[in-house]
């Protein structure tokens, strides 16, 4: 089966653990029970909980239907999750890079839609989108998701981390799960250069990893107005338990070689680095556990490659696919889900990793989640604007401040497959 974690989030103090807000909406509650009265039921074929259920079912146009995977792509999580690597269609999108440089020196790309700027209005919504493990704005799930929301006149915008889509790295450290502070930097210049739009993001995978921790950390400070988590390890121990079991072996070989690319491509920076970095190791890793154990780990403070993955991972945060082989479900932590009322969870039948083969353009066309996660940050977008629109009607400057301040405090929404 595959899951999806929506979560809707009243004050995040209300939270058990601000990290499990997987779905960012807004602090509106009254507004929001009112929009949100009237649920139907979802298809059998999807199971639905979560302490959110009730809340937030009627922002979904889609959850009503059968979730119906492709014919045999569809059937074995393997054949989903390779098809949809090498054949799902890659739109046609002509970027203009904007390289931004960190606090640390270090640097990143951010891939804007060209034109945007001046067919967009600058209020906007805009949505950031982190795609995973040594991924950018080349990958099709990326692209898939990007052409959506642009259908709905956002902004759209890809942040490609430290190596990934051909940006640049300029010092000796790529980017790790635990390691927020560049998403930090890239929200806060987003939100700067336009201040009178709404953000969101999405992530997918380890991109959706550090998405939720991100999250989490920023709790009441976070400028986002929603977020989704698609395909999330959640639990990165148990992810490497499952990377070394039969046909997973691949994926892992498969991710390791695409690390060890980026290396070779920068190792003039790591040369006699010394200390307890094993560049040898990380050159000629096997696995994404050897990599981490020669650099990542290191590069980031942990004693070890299970110090590195037990205080990296994000599991208190959710969505995703039960029968994903390299984000098992058991990582998922459902008990919290269904106790907080922030969060809903959405479990399908099938679902591979970053795959979703089903859907009115299955097999080639966009995974199952794109229109699922557009009803569900649509539905923020509009609820914030009537919102807005309401505070900004209230006769008194102190109900009005009160108001704009509440749904300025967002919790997170996710979405791991």
């Amino acid at each position: 089966m595959a899951r999806a974690s929506l979560g809707y989030a009243a004050p995040l103090t209300s939270c058990h653990n601000a990290r499990c807000l997987t779905l960012v909406a807004f602090h509106a509650n009254t507004i929001a029970s009112t929009a949100m009265s009237g649920a139907r039921e979802p298809h059998p074929s999807l199971e639905v909980l979560g302490g959110a259920r009730d809340s937030f079912l009627p922002a979904f146009k889609t959850l009503t239907h059968p979730y119906n995977p492709y014919p045999i792509i569809g059937w074995n999580r393997h054949i989903e999750t390779i098809f949809a690597a090498f054949f799902r269609s890659l739109p046609d999108v002509r970027f203009r890079r904007e390289c931004l440089r960190t606090k640390d020196n270090g640097s990143v790309a951010l891939d804007w839609v060209a034109g945007d700027d001046r067919r967009i209005p600058a209020e906007s919504p805009v949505l950031i989108l982190l795609p995973g493990l040594t991924g950018g704005s080349g990958d099709t799930y990326v692209r898939h998701m990007l052409k959506r929301a642009r259908n709905f006149e956002w902004r759209v915008v890809v942040f490609n981390s430290r190596g990934c889509g051909e940006s640049p790295v300029t010092t000796p450290q790529f980017y790790s799960a635990s390691f927020i502070e560049d998403l930090r930097e890239v929200v806060a210049h987003v939100s700067t250069r336009y201040p009178d739009a709404n953000l969101y993001a999405v992530g997918w995978s380890l991109g959706a990893n550090i998405l939720v921790r991100y999250l989490g950390q920023e709790s009441h400070n976070c400028p986002l107005s929603g977020a989704v988590s698609l395909c999330n390890p959640f639990n990165l121990v148990i992810a490497d338990e499952d990377f070394h079991k039969g046909f997973n072996n691949i994926y892992d070989k498969v991710l390791a070689n695409a690390l060890c690319k980026i290396l070779k491509k920068h190792a003039l920076l790591f040369e006699d680095i010394g200390g307890e970095y094993n560049i040898l190791l990380a050159a000629k890793a096997k696995s994404v556990r050897d990599f981490d154990e020669g650099l990542t780990r290191v590069s980031f403070g942990f004693k070890s490659v299970d110090d590195y993955y037990s205080n990296s991972s994000s599991s208190d945060s959710v969505k995703h696919a039960a029968n994903d082989p390299i984000a098992p479900s058991r990582g998922i932590p459902l008990k919290d889900i269904e106790e907080n009322p922030n969060c809903l969870l959405i479990v399908t039948p099938k679902g591979g990793h970053l795959g979703w083969v089903a859907g009115v353009e299955a097999p080639r066309g966009a995974p199952w989640t794109d229109p699922v996660v557009m009803d569900f940050l649509d539905h923020l977008e509009r609820v914030r604007s009537q919102t807005i629109e309401s505070c900004c009607k209230t006769d008194s400057p102190k109900q009005k401040q009160e108001g704009l301040h509440r749904i300025g405090v967002e919790a997170p929404i996710g979405f791991p497959h």
